[in-house]
């Protein structure tokens, strides 16, 4: 048995392990391998994903901040199993439902997405080799089974299957979901150029990657596509290069309107959701309206990255879309606050 704050000294002691020189050799062999599985997950964006976890959500400081945003954590009894379908778009994207379930103190019973099938092992792996209490609170399957709760995430298809499948249980069903961004045209090359890591990092294959711009009506994108330049590296990585390029085609063989990037294509649609190398955008006039989209598309919006004050609207700043705290939940539900109340319904 571990009380919430050896489980939180235990989480802790696994951030400094991450940073600590001595993990480096077998850091390099798991993200070798987890690159060997899934070729979207190169050696920096892996690296970027475990040192934004280690920094956000493994730091005692900032774990025991977020605590005290609750009322006192009590071991449950019995705690309950806890299903946990994970995605695999980006690296360890499931890490913080797997975190709050072990700090409210039930048993996670993971199923890892086929993409993302060794990092989280090699976490856990060493979170018990810190505190071998650990052991009992995880399993990993390749099918759930004998679980009192579910947290799945998947596209919007599979959450139609999740929800008519975990219907009987307590559950959070996560869809897809794209970060936006508003732009006034008063922004500088600094402001910019941090968007553009909001844009291209994970190569926009994130939730919290911005697919979708709000521009002012008349506005000059040269100056966001020179900041876009800086990131044509990506067109080195062959999915990417094949993505753009077979989108590149569609829009000349369809004649549909475009600007061409160096390493991006936008393209003027409502829909959110972007396709691999494109950027959509829409344009505004008046800030009511503005508004007035943004809440129609509420559900399907992760996060708005801006500079501008937007009333009723709270804006992550200009390159830390995909640097969310442990108090930003995805979809706005409260993760932690749902596993300390299922155990009393």
């Amino acid at each position: 048995m571990m009380s919430p704050r050896e489980r939180i000294d235990a989480l802790s002691a696994l951030g400094e392990y991450l940073a600590a020189p001595s993990s480096a050799d077998a850091l390099s062999a798991v993200i070798s391998l987890a690159r060997a599985e899934n070729g979207w997950f190169t050696e920096e964006n892996v690296r970027i994903a475990i040192n934004a976890i280690r920094h956000s959500f493994l730091d005692d400081g900032r774990l025991r901040e977020w605590l005290n945003g609750y009322p006192p954590i009590l071991n449950p009894s019995p705690p309950l199993m806890v299903g946990l379908v994970m995605a695999g778009n980006i690296p360890l994207v499931g890490f913080h439902d797997l975190l709050c379930t072990f700090v409210a103190g039930h048993v996670a019973q993971i199923k890892c997405s086929d993409k993302d099938k060794v990092l989280l092992p090699f976490l856990l792996q060493a979170l018990a080799d810190i505190d071998d209490r650990t052991k009992p609170f995880f399993s990993i399957t390749d099918r759930l089974s004998g679980f009192d709760a579910v947290i799945a995430t998947g596209s919007d298809n599979s959450a139609r299957y999740f929800e008519s499948y975990f219907s009987p249980y307590p559950h959070i069903i996560r869809r897809n979901r794209n970060a936006v961004a508003v732009l006034s045209g008063e922004e500088s090359d600094e402001s910019l150029s941090a968007l553009a890591h909001d844009v291209f990092l994970y190569f926009g294959l994130g939730c919290r990657n911005v697919s979708m711009l709000y521009v002012p009506k008349g506005y000059d994108f040269q100056r966001l596509l020179d900041a876009f330049a800086a990131h044509r590296h990506v067109l080195n990585h062959h999915h990417y290069r094949n993505n753009f390029d077979y989108n590149l085609t569609l829009m000349l063989l369809n004649a549909e309107p475009h600007i061409q990037g160096e390493s991006i294509l936008l393209a003027q649609a409502e829909g959110l959701q972007s396709r691999i190398g494109t950027l959509h955008y829409q344009e505004w006039d008046a800030t009511e309206s503005l508004l007035k989209l943004l809440q129609l598309n509420e559900s399907r919006i992760q996060c708005v990255v801006s500079e501008t004050e937007l009333a009723g609207v709270r804006v992550v700043p200009f390159g830390e879309a995909q640097s969310p705290g442990l108090s930003d939940y995805p979809d706005g539900v409260d993760t932690l606050q749902f596993l300390l109340d299922i155990h009393q319904t």
